[in-house]
């Protein structure tokens, strides 16, 4: 069984009662409740998530294992790496950080996904991190060539974790400079653990990798509890971590 959450004050129960491995639904922890942001920001905390898809209740999950990037261990193939260092020498082509966050969740949400009929970002999951993005705990990392928005991805910030949610596409290896870029900010900023929730092959290809949940939530505490990043600005210089000299930007492509 399965805790249905009333309302607001009725509280997450232990991640512990998930639904075990091997169960019709792994993970799953609890339903019901709204998506405030006070009950995000402390789902979140304790590595709840919500998932869901239209005509559902509000699901909440917290599954294990659990699928990390280690910014450290992030891996960087020689075809991206050529593509990124061509990004940055190309006018018009740069990354920013939360210039449009609701097209960024609304083209995650419209971006159709193997083996997936539907969206579980549904409209309400919008608008309710589109809130959180307000109050400043979610960031979306966007692609952006010729003034066009061609790529990004969304997640939460709390502490010194990232929580990644969903990246989109719109011209080829788009999302992928989105995830470099937000490694390079992570690592600039002692970020040294990124939440990917689910196993996929694609993330595995980057270096993703699970761990068991209770080593999840045992990293996650200290991370959480730490002082968040005060700037969510981009800055080109950050990508001398991935390129090779003579592929990183030079001081004056930075701007001022």
């Amino acid at each position: 069984m399965i805790t249905w959450l009333n309302d607001d004050h009725d509280p997450l129960p232990s991640t512990a009662a998930a639904l075990p491995p091997g169960s019709e639904a792994p993970g799953l922890l609890a339903a019901g409740g709204r998506l405030d942001v006070a009950r995000l920001r402390e789902a979140y905390a304790r590595g709840i998530f919500p998932w869901y898809g239209v005509g559902q209740p509000i699901l909440w999950w917290s599954p294990d294992p659990r699928m990390v990037l280690m910014p450290a261990e992030f891996r960087l193939s020689r075809s991206l790496r050529k593509t990124i260092a061509r990004f940055v020498r190309t006018p018009g082509c740069e990354v920013r950080i939360d210039a449009a966050p609701r097209r960024v969740l609304e083209a995650c949400a419209g971006t159709p996904r193997p083996g997936q009929d539907g969206t579980w970002i549904v409209p309400a999951m919008v608008e309710a991190y589109l809130r959180w993005h307000a109050a400043g705990d979610v960031h979306s990392v966007e692609t952006w060539v010729d003034g066009e928005l061609v790529g990004g991805l969304y997640g939460v910030n709390l502490g010194r974790m990232f929580f990644g949610e969903s990246m989109f596409a719109h011209r080829s290896d788009a999302s992928k400079i989105a995830l470099a870029a937000l490694v390079c900010f992570c690592r600039a900023h002692a970020i040294d653990m990124i939440d990917c929730q689910q196993n996929t092959a694609h993330l595995a290809s980057f270096g993703a990798r699970e761990i068991p949940r209770r080593e999840f939530e045992r990293r996650l505490g200290p991370r959480v509890a730490a002082p968040s990043p005060p700037d969510w600005t981009y800055d080109p210089s950050l990508w001398r971590q991935l390129l090779r000299p003579q592929d990183a930007p030079r001081p004056e492509d930075s701007g001022p």
